[in-house]
């Protein structure tokens, strides 16, 4: 019995390392290259840059676009002809538009540049500093973009859903926390960001220019402290300052070539968002209110902007009209710039900077010339549109004050509608006109002041969406000012 026993724990222990053996052998046979247990900051970059520029310049699922549907319209770049009631012109917005830029944004953007962040960071599992910099450039700007749109966000406690002490139910931050948070972001991005530093791959933005990305990421610093300049004056003094005193540390947009933008290809699914929308449909014609203003001003940008009649005249269309009372007006269709497939999607222009330094200087924050630094950016704006500037362009605009520097940047931030009604709703310009006698608003008759929080907030975190209502004021409308209105 003894024998027998000993000869049955040898055949144990022989099969014991047999199954071992085998186990890591099927192991390694059975891992899959194609799908990865962690996936590499070079695979994560292009989803993350495509959703974020998507849902800023102009997605193309139906009621989803915030920017053509709601922003365009309330900044009356744009006018709707029909659907008025449904889709924007009125002030009344689907809540669709709130939950299509919220949950993509969320979710298919910021989670992936946080998790690139960890990947990339020294001690992730693929160390780089240059994709450490791009992710924190990204999500600054997407960060950014959402709290401009909805005010209170979550921010210090978001995106950790997946963390070693998970959160799933994150504060909310107010927007002055999250303008701090960005803003060092940004700065920290920039030491980063390393032009000798090792490779990237998956930039569909620059191509890996490192330099241009960093030029991005200052000149979006300087952005957002202006924009809190009249709230947090001495902090974003000093920013500026930081910036414009060391260009070699700091270097900034210098060109229209080298300011954000996301090139496009002529195939379904890579096409420029707003060629999609505009080449198919004919919901829009440009507003009688940019029209009015370009031909006042015998502005050349109207042919970029808009096309012209059958008689070679051009017309707009006033906002907020019924459909009935839109028909009866014949007006000009958006321009050829936005009907090329390939188009870029812009995020930030040089002529946009240099309208930031216009006015900080104006303001007396930083040192230079106010009106120069407006002729140059209304230079800039010209060229980027493929016309040139008037010599005499200057004397046109009369006493230059902060209202013709932000009407200015109103009317070259055609495009950008989600820029310009920050702008707007930041500074009160450019002034707009009464409307039009058959014209009919809701919202109490107030240009939107920001959207709703979309409807899964109330039904997943219910108790600290109450607390970002009660930083709005109480309530979660579209008449709320945010925190960097002057």
């Amino acid at each position: 019995m003894k024998k027998i026993s000993i000869y049955a724990c040898f055949l144990l222990m022989i099969w014991t390392v047999f199954a071992s053996s085998c186990t890591e052998e099927f192991e390694e046979i059975n891992t899959d290259p194609n799908n990865p247990t962690t996936i590499s900051p070079a695979l994560l970059l292009p989803n993350a840059i495509q959703v974020s520029v998507d849902r800023y310049w102009g997605h193309s699922t139906r009621f989803q676009r915030l920017n053509i549907d709601a922003a365009m319209c309330w900044i009356q770049h744009l006018a709707r002809n029909i659907y008025i009631n449904a889709e924007g012109d009125t002030y009344e917005v689907p809540l669709t538009i709130s939950s299509g830029t919220w949950d993509n944004v969320y979710n298919g953007s910021l989670i992936n540049l946080e998790r690139m962040i960890e990947l990339s960071s020294p001690d992730g599992e693929f160390p780089n500093r240059n994709y450490e910099g791009i992710a924190m450039t990204m999500k600054s700007f997407t960060f950014s973009y959402l709290t401009d749109v909805f005010g209170p966000i979550p921010y210090t406690e978001a995106l950790k859903g997946a963390a070693e002490d998970r959160i799933n139910s994150p504060k909310y931050d107010e927007m002055e926390v999250i303008y701090a948070g960005v803003l060092e972001e940004l700065k920290i991005a920039n030491e980063r960001l390393s032009v000798s530093g090792p490779v990237v791959n998956g930039d569909i933005m620059f191509e890996g220019d490192i330099l241009r990305w960093k030029k991005f990421a200052n000149s979006l610093r300087l952005k957002l402290a202006n924009r809190q300049a009249a709230k947090k004056p001495a902090e974003s003094r000093a920013i500026m300052q930081e910036i414009l005193s060391d260009p070699a540390t700091y270097p900034i947009f210098t060109s229209n070539e080298d300011f954000a933008q996301l090139f496009h290809s002529n195939l379904i699914g890579s096409r420029n968002k707003m060629f999609d929308v505009f080449s198919t449909r004919s919901d829009w014609n440009i507003s009688s209110t940019l029209i009015d203003k370009l031909l006042e001003l015998d502005d050349d940008r109207i042919s970029a902007y808009a096309l012209p009649l059958s008689d070679g005249s051009f017309a707009g269309l006033p906002n907020g009209l019924t459909d009935e009372a839109a028909a009866t007006f014949v007006a000009s269709t958006i321009g050829p710039r936005f009907l090329d497939a390939e188009a870029p999607s812009i995020l930030m222009t040089y002529s946009e900077l240099l309208f930031v330094l216009a006015e900080a200087a104006f303001d007396g924050d930083i040192q230079g010339d106010a009106t120069a630094y407006l002729e140059q950016a209304i230079a800039a704006s010209f060229d980027q549109n493929g016309v040139s500037m008037p010599s005499d362009y200057m004397s046109r605009l009369g006493t230059i004050d902060k209202e013709t520097i932000m009407t200015q940047k109103w009317i070259a931030l055609f495009g950008q509608g989600v820029e310009a009604w920050t702008e707007y709703r930041r500074t009160g310009f450019p002034v707009m006109p009464s409307p039009h006698p058959s014209a009919i608003f809701v919202n109490e008759g107030v240009l939107p002041t920001r959207i709703e929080y979309p409807p899964t907030e109330y039904s997943l975190n219910m108790s600290n969406l109450e607390s970002g209502i009660q930083m709005l004021g109480g309530q979660d409308n579209m008449r709320s000012k945010l925190w960097w209105a002057e």
